[in-house]
Order: C-alpha cells, then sequence, then structure tokens
C-alpha cells in the first residue's frame, strides 16, 4: 500500500487539513494518508488551547467511515518533542508501505526544512510533496520533491482559535465532529454550557442510528421534532439538548417488526394495555425508550419518560415529556395543526400550550373515531379539573 504521512499539530483539525489531504490523494495516488498528531511540536511549542487527548479526539471523529485517512498516535504516545525523523522511521518499520512513503509539507514549514534535525536522512526516506500553504508562487526547495498544485484554502488552526474566543463564526470551519468535542468540552475559550450529561457528541451517534433506522421522511419528522422540542426547551427553561436528544430519539422504532416491538416493550417492566395490544405499532414509543438505554447508555429519566409518552399522553407527564407530545403533533411537516398552534408565542407557559395540543389531538382522534387510552382520559379529567 502507498502511504502518505501529513503531520501536524492539529489544535484544531480544519476543514483546510482534510482538503489537502484529498488533494494529494487525487493527484498522486496514493492509496491512504497517515495523520499524525504532535505531542508538542517543535516548530510550535507550547500551543495552546486543547490537550493532545482532545487533539486526538477531535481527528477520530473528523474522519468516520473514510478509508483513505487514518490516524498515527506514535508522538502522543512518545510524549515530549517529537521528531519527523523519528516517527517516519516509526512508520516504515509497522506498516512496510510499497516504496517511499510521502511526506507532505506546506511551503511555511518547507522554508526551513534545511534546519530540521536529519533532514537529508528524511529526504533518503521519504518523497517529498510540497503543497501551496501561503504562497500560490513557488518557493525555492533544494532537495528531490513533487509540487502539489493545490488551491490556497484560507485556514488555520490559529485562525480558528481566535475566531472563537473573539466569538466570531467558526463552525464550518472544522468538520462537525470535532466541532461537537469543542463545544462539549469548551475548547478555545468557549464558556461551558450547562447540561445533563448529554453532549453533541453522543446526540451525533444516536441521530446517525436514527437514520439508518427509519425511512427519510420519518427521519425528517424527527428532526423537526427534536428541533422544535429543543426551542421549547429555551423557551421554558429545560435543557436544550435533552430536548433534542428526546425529540431525535422519540421514533427510533416505528419501522421495527411487530414482534420485536414486543420484546423491546416487555423489558420496561411495565404491563401492555389493552389499547396496545389492539395496535402494537403504538408500541414504538416505549420499545425506543427501552433501546436507548440498553444500547446507547442514556438513563436520564425524563428523556426516557418524553419518548415513552409521546404516544399516548398520562398524568405522570413531566415538562420534558409535555415539551416532546406538543412538538409531535405541531411540527412544520404536520398538515391540519391549527395557526393558532403553529403561531404559539401567546402561550405564556408550556401546561397552557400543551392542554391546546392535547385538546385538538383527543378532537382529531375522536374524530375518526379512533379510541383513546385510559392515560388521555385520566389526563383530560385532570386538566378539566384543574380549568374549573
Amino acid at each position: 500500500m502507498k502511504y502518505a504521512i501529513l503531520g501536524g499539530s492539529f489544535n484544531p483539525i480544519h476543514m483546510g487539513h482534510l482538503f489537502l489531504a484529498d488533494a494529494v490523494l487525487s493527484a498522486f495516488g496514493y492509496d491512504r494518508i497517515i495523520l499524525v498528531p504532535a505531542y508538542n511540536s517543535p516548530f510550535k511549542p507550547g500551543a495552546e488551547g486543547a490537550s493532545a487527548k482532545d487533539r486526538l479526539d477531535m481527528l477520530i471523529a473528523s474522519i468516520p467511515a473514510d478509508p483513505r485517512l487514518t490516524i498515527e498516535d506514535c508522538e502522543i504516545r512518545r510524549e515530549g518533542v517529537s521528531y519527523t525523523i523519528d516517527t517516519i522511521k516509526d512508520i516504515r518499520e509497522r506498516y512496510r508501505p510499497e516504496g517511499k512513503p510521502a511526506l507532505i509539507l506546506g511551503d511555511d514549514l518547507a522554508r526551513d526544512f534545511h534546519k530540521w534535525r536529519s533532514a537529508d536522512e528524511i529526504v533518503s526516506l521519504t518523497d517529498i510533496i510540497i503543497a501551496h500553504r501561503l504562497s500560490a508562487a513557488d518557493i525555492p526547495f533544494p532537495y528531490p520533491h513533487k509540487r502539489l498544485e493545490n488551491e490556497i484554502v484560507e485556514i488555520s488552526s490559529g485562525n480558528v482559535r481566535d475566531r472563537i474566543g473573539s466569538g466570531q463564526a467558526w463552525s464550518y470551519l472544522v468538520p462537525t465532529g470535532a466541532r461537537f468535542i469543542i463545544e462539549d468540552r469548551a475548547l478555545y475559550g468557549l464558556s461551558k454550557e450547562k447540561n445533563a450529561g448529554i453532549t453533541r457528541e453522543l446526540i451525533a451517534g444516536i441521530e446517525n442510528a436514527v437514520h439508518t433506522m427509519i425511512s427519510p421522511s420519518r427521519f425528517l419528522h424527527s428532526r423537526n421534532v427534536a428541533l422544535l422540542t429543543r426551542d421549547l426547551c429555551v423557551r421554558f427553561g429545560m435543557d436544550p439538548l435533552s430536548g433534542y436528544l428526546a425529540g431525535i430519539a422519540h421514533d427510533m422504532c416505528k419501522s421495527l417488526p411487530e414482534a420485536e416491538l414486543v420484546r423491546l416493550t416487555k423489558k420496561d417492566g411495565k404491563p401492555v394495555l389493552q389499547l396496545e395490544r389492539k395496535k402494537p405499532t403504538l408500541l414504538h414509543a416505549r420499545a425506543a425508550a427501552v433501546l436507548l438505554r440498553e444500547r446507547f447508555g442514556i438513563h436520564n429519566k425524563d428523556i426516557l419518560e418524553a419518548i415513552r409518552f409521546h404516544t399516548m399522553a398520562d398524568t405522570e407527564m413531566g415538562p420534558l415529556a409535555k415539551a416532546v407530545f406538543i412538538a409531535d403533533k405541531i411540527e412544520v411537516s404536520r398538515e391540519q395543526v391549527s395557526p393558532a398552534l403553529r403561531d404559539n408565542g401567546s402561550f405564556d407557559d408550556l401546561d397552557a400550550l400543551f392542554a391546546a395540543v392535547l385538546d385538538e389531538t383527543v378532537a382529531y382522534l375522536r374524530s375518526r373515531s379512533l379510541t383513546l387510552s385510559k392515560g388521555t382520559l385520566r389526563l383530560l379529567e385532570v386538566i378539566k379539573g384543574t380549568k374549573g
């Protein structure tokens, strides 16, 4: 296999790094790029902002399902200042490349290559590729090399860090996985958000799984529910990440066979209701709560309750469950939602909005002669008593 090596601090990895790797693969026909994050770079001593673990995690999160890229952590494991010659010898020994591996250098580093430790030996062990980083002109480089005629991407890790620290736009300068880690861990000067232990990194993994489990139209509905639930949580003082997660996962079992719905539901320890036996598809809510707990390790009571009760409202519903129920019934792709519920800014508390959505939902079910659950009927009595 033909390898090329791209080293750096990756503090953080950004889209320019990935564009450069892609350009090398396209131009020279290498099979794989080895990304090598430094523990301490001799060129950037004391680089600020993120630990070696943070930077490694960001790299891992940025290249899912791409077999053209791999990550080598030898310099992090080695600790201290690493020199390129040592890394090249290590990679040649373990990877056994076909021919010489390539070493990718930006023209910013190539200018001082003659000062590197064992520069002549590096040249003898690798094929040097010089990429445009600062200038479109070819800089003098007195060693055998290849030129990559790449476009200059005006992004640098330092620029990303500066943008984050100064509150400027930065999110789409880095891969999505890296962005979630930066936000979850409050790197580079971001303020730490209070949440219920739910991270964007975790949500992204669950959302990707949900996307594979249900139809595209059902997934778009789920994402609309997630967004609206998140917005309701912000509005009514709940954790928005928990709201988004409950919304994205609420229909994750919608396409499972009936037998699997029954199998999962039995694990929640509650009896199957008569209405659920008549219409087993209603079990997808309870099954999703079980699956979210078992497969993804979500044990947050409010999230699991919100998913469980989104099909059949009940007196046990807490605020997050009410928010998911509301969002499921009035999100933008739903038809026949009254304008008053779509434009719901006049509702000054969550319970009032929930009662209005429940009324409209019950009216619709009754218009089609559909049976209401006992829990929903109890809830209607409670709401009626409160109003009375």
